[in-house]
């Protein structure tokens, strides 16, 4: 089969949405890049900073309410859907569920060819970017970097401690058939 979505699964600041552009850059078909900020940003404001939505904590937790798993499901569905009408998807995803986030995406995904992708990054790395970056809240990057990845089963991974986002994408792009 031909790999159809590509999930690239890291905490915040890690380098996925880095790779994502040098993966759209060097693959030779189209791929659209769809993920949790892209969510976060199609959602209402009212759901930022809500019990029922998303909240993110000073300490940089995140807490998901029912319409935020509402939603985030029906999306799931939805990006799977457009894989079935034959676009090829990457997802950039933060797994803060860990197995349970990506049986998720599995439900959803079922039957479509799907390369797991982990990307990696040394907690004190991705907070220095964090602080960079400027618009995240502050600790979200520590917090993350390795629950994200436990209990979750990837084809290949990558780490962006030390190695480019073209690095990594060129040794993702060489898995996708």
């Amino acid at each position: 089969m031909t790999t159809q979505v590509i999930v690239l699964n890291g905490g915040s600041s890690s380098g996925k949405s880095g790779i994502v552009r040098c993966l759209q850059a060097i693959l030779p078909d189209p791929w659209l890049a769809l993920g949790v900020d892209s969510l976060l940003e199609a959602m209402p404001a009212s759901m930022h900073g809500s019990e029922a939505g998303i909240e993110f904590a000073p300490d940089g937790g995140v807490s998901v309410g029912p319409q935020f798993r509402m939603l985030d499901a029906a999306w799931a569905e939805g990006v799977a859907a457009m894989v079935r009408a034959g676009a090829r998807v990457i997802i950039d995803d933060v797994f803060l569920g860990g197995p349970a986030s990506q049986e998720r995406w599995q439900k959803a995904l079922a039957g479509l060819d799907v390369l797991w992708v982990g990307v990696r990054c040394e907690s004190a790395v991705a907070a220095g970017r964090e602080i960079a970056r400027g618009d995240r809240v502050r600790g979200m990057a520590e917090l993350q970097a390795e629950v994200v990845h436990q209990g979750v089963t990837y084809d290949l991974e990558v780490d962006t401690t030390r190695a480019e986002s073209l690095e990594c994408a060129r040794i993702i792009a060489a898995q996708v058939r």
